[in-house]
Parts: structure tokens; C-alpha cells; sequence
């Protein structure tokens, strides 16, 4: 007999749970924006990395035992997690583990989402969790993963997926699932060409989060057994979710608002696009992912810096910033800001216009400077003059310009040999 959900309930359950955050991908749809660090190491929503969404949603759902798999060009990610995720309390068994590729079991790096988990079996036993919570390291978001873990127990499931529904066409990107009135799972495509409907939503389809909850000794025995397979790609989505629904009890989680019912926030940021929008949509009077929520914080490394600063107040030369988010130790001399956010320390000299953009930390913009529609990438330093996100003709000479016209600048493509890894 389980017990009622309760606080002190869901309190056992993650107490006995161990989150493995994958963080391991280079995220090529962000193209050079990722050039020199991982995707879930890209600033977001001006004093972030996307990696702290789902640390900080393990750490307010009371999970404080997680280890993050780390892989391509991760020194920016490992430096964030030193820096901003070492207040745990290790005799109370808190941690922040980073766990990179480091060839445990094979003479391999990780070859797949499953096989990043099983090349660390044995650190995963070390900790004698009861559940293993399975995140993607590169989504935003804020959930209570408690209640799915009640759900999971409540239901004797083997394993839960969480998901959400999205439109059919845009469900071939994601993992879709045909569930029956309970919400097992009948069947799980990985990116199917056609996917489909649900019988009462039609032009919807449930899709996976690459959320999964496990029993430990199970998870273990499916890993070993998907190691054996020699055609498999070693993948949750692909090989470990199917397979075992044909042989156990594999149930969704649908992803909701606790107050209103109806589905919640999540994106996927991993395209330039969606990036863009995802960090403007910040920016609107009641956003949907609402950073001040001091219920559910957002944790985060930050340097210690001034004030936002705007200086000159004279007709032709305001230091202004209108529907904009502006981080720490900024400077705005005597320029407009529009609909834009800028993260820390950009400093934006006299006489320019910037309206609709992301400006990452370090920037400078001389004199004269006009950018919409545009990310600029840490450290650019934009000369007087410029104009960026004007002419796409002429931005596609020099810059990276997405299928909806958002122009992205890296140093390197300003001339500068600034490769970085912050």
C-alpha cells in the first residue's frame, strides 16, 4: 500500500532520488554560438547558463544529489558549476557532481544518452538512490519533479516520461508517445516522419521531454542488456524507452501548471530562432517563465558587479532602455535600448540604436552603432559605424543569418581572434 502524496511523501522519494543531468552535447542547430562551449553552457535570460534551469529545478524540488555528464568543450560548463553549485553540503550527502567522459568502461567517449548513463553505473551505485531522474541539460523550464515522482510510485511504474503536447508538425523533433486513458505508454516513436495525433487533440501530439524516472536496479539491468545489442545506438528515446515498454510498466507524466491545469512553460532553445525569441519573450509584461518568482529561484554563478548604468540626458544623446532587461555592470552613454536584453558589462558608447536583440556579457559598441533583430556573442567589440541586422544580404557576407532573419555575430566574424570558452 503506498502512501497518500503528501509533502513529507514526496520529501522520501526525493531524498532516495539521484538526477543525471546530460550535458554532454554541442547543440550544432545554435551554430557558432557553441563553437566553444557546450550548449547547455550558452548565457541565458541575462545572468544565466541554460544549465541552471534544471540544476535549480532539482535543487528547489528537494533533489540535492545530481551529477552532471559532461563532454564536449566543457570547461565553461564544469568552471559555471564550480563556481555557482558548490553550496552544497557534502556531510549531509549534497552534491553537485560533474561527470565527463573519461572512459570508465570502454576506450570510448559517450556514444549516446544511454550510454553516458551506463559508462557511469558504477558511481550511480555508489550512491544507493532508490530512482534516477534522467534530465536534458539544454531546456527551459521550472518543474516540481516531486509529483512526478509520487506519480511514477503511485502508479508501480518501471519507468515515467515526462512530456508535453506540441503541434503535429512540429513533433517530428521529439519523441512521441500513443498513451491509454491511465497514461501508460502503448507505444514511443524517436523523431518519427509522421507522427501522430492524439484520439481527442487531433493536430497534437504527446512528445517526449526527455524527462524519465527509473528505478535504479532496473535502469542498471536495461543498460547492461542495451550494451549487448549490437545495433542498438545506445540511446533512451530511441532504444531504452521502447524496448521496455513491450516488458514493463512505462507511464507518462503530463507536464502542468499546478494552479491552472493547462500545460506549462518549456522551450527548447536549440535553435538561433528560437533562442532569440525564447530571451525576448522575457522582456513582456507577464512573460511566461517569470524570473521573479522567489518561490521557485533560478540559481545561478554571477560576478559581484555595479549597478546598470545610463548616463547623459540631452535631446539627441539619452542614455536610455525601454521594454528591456539590462544586467549588472552595464553602461548605456547616451544611446536608446529597445525590446532587447543585455547581459553584464556591455558597455554601449554614445549615438546608437539597439532594438530586438541579445547582447551577451563583454560587449562594446562604439559610437553610431545600429543592431536589431541580432545575438551578439561574448566579447564583441562592434566599431563605430556599424550596421547590423539591416541589409541580411549583406550581414550573410560576414554573419550567421537564420531562417527568420535574426543575424548572430561571434567575434571571430568581426575579425577578432577571440576564441573563448566563457
Amino acid at each position: 500500500m503506498v502512501a497518500p502524496v503528501s509533502g513529507r511523501f514526496v520529501s522520501r522519494l526525493t531524498r532516495d532520488t539521484l538526477a543525471l543531468i546530460l550535458a554532454g552535447g554541442r547543440g550544432t542547430r545554435l551554430k557558432q554560438l557553441t563553437d566553444w562551449r557546450a550548449k547547455p553552457a550558452v548565457p541565458f535570460g541575462g545572468k544565466f547558463r541554460i544549465i541552471d534551469f534544471p540544476l535549480s529545478n532539482c535543487v528547489n524540488s528537494g533533489i540535492r544529489q545530481v551529477g552532471v555528464l559532461t563532454q564536449y568543450k566543457a570547461h565553461s560548463l564544469i568552471r559555471h558549476i564550480q563556481r555557482g553549485w558548490g553550496f552544497m553540503r557534502g556531510e549531509l550527502g549534497e552534491f553537485v557532481e560533474v561527470l565527463p567522459a573519461q572512459q570508465r568502461v570502454e576506450t570510448s567517449w559517450y556514444e549516446g544518452t544511454a550510454d553516458a548513463v551506463f559508462q557511469n553505473l558504477d558511481i550511480i551505485r555508489s550512491h544507493q538512490p532508490r530512482y534516477v531522474l534522467i534530465l536534458a541539460g539544454d531546456h527551459i523550464y521550472k518543474m516540481d519533479y516531486g509529483p512526478m515522482l509520487a506519480a511514477h510510485v503511485e502508479k508501480g511504474a518501471d519507468a515515467t516520461v515526462g512530456c508535453i503536447e506540441v503541434p503535429v508538425e512540429e513533433a517530428s523533433a521529439f519523441g512521441v508517445m500513443r498513451v491509454d486513458d491511465s497514461n501508460r505508454v502503448l507505444e514511443f516513436s524517436e523523431k518519427p516522419e509522421r507522427p501522430q495525433s492524439l484520439p481527442d487533440k487531433p493536430g497534437t501530439a504527446l512528445a517526449s521531454m526527455g524527462i524519465y524516472i527509473f528505478n535504479t536496479e532496473l535502469l542498471c539491468a536495461e543498460l547492461m542488456r542495451d550494451r549487448k545489442e549490437p545495433d542498438s545506438a545506445h540511446d533512451f528515446g530511441r532504444d531504452i524507452i521502447p524496448k521496455l515498454i513491450g516488458r514493463g510498466n512505462v507511464h507518462a507524466f503530463p507536464f502542468r501548471d499546478e494552479q491552472s491545469g493547462t500545460q506549462a512553460y518549456w522551450r527548447d532553445v536549440g535553435t538561433v530562432d528560437a533562442f532569440w525569441q525564447s530571451n525576448l519573450e522575457l522582456i513582456s509584461i507577464t512573460p511566461e517563465l517569470n524570473l521573479y518568482d522567489s518561490e521557485w529561484p533560478i540559481w545561478t554563478y554571477q560576478e559581484q558587479l555595479p549597478p546598470a548604468k545610463f548616463v547623459f540626458d540631452d535631446d539627441n544623446r539619452r542614455g536610455m532602455a525601454v521594454d528591456s532587461m539590462i544586467a549588472g555592470g552595464c553602461i548605456v552613454s547616451g544611446s536608446v535600448v529597445r525590446h532587447s536584453l543585455l547581459f553584464s558589462n556591455v558597455h554601449v558608447h554614445s549615438y546608437c540604436e539597439v532594438s530586438d536583440s541579445v547582447i551577451f556579457p563583454d560587449v562594446t559598441l562604439e559610437r553610431n552603432v545600429k543592431i536589431r533583430n541580432a545575438v551578439l556573442d561574448r566579447g564583441c567589440h562592434v566599431a563605430s559605424g556599424e550596421r547590423i541586422g539591416f541589409d541580411l544580404e549583406e550581414d550573410r557576407k560576414r554573419f550567421h543569418v537564420s531562417e527568420k532573419g535574426v543575424v548572430l555575430v561571434t567575434p571571430e566574424m568581426l575579425g577578432q581572434d577571440f576564441h573563448h570558452a566563457l
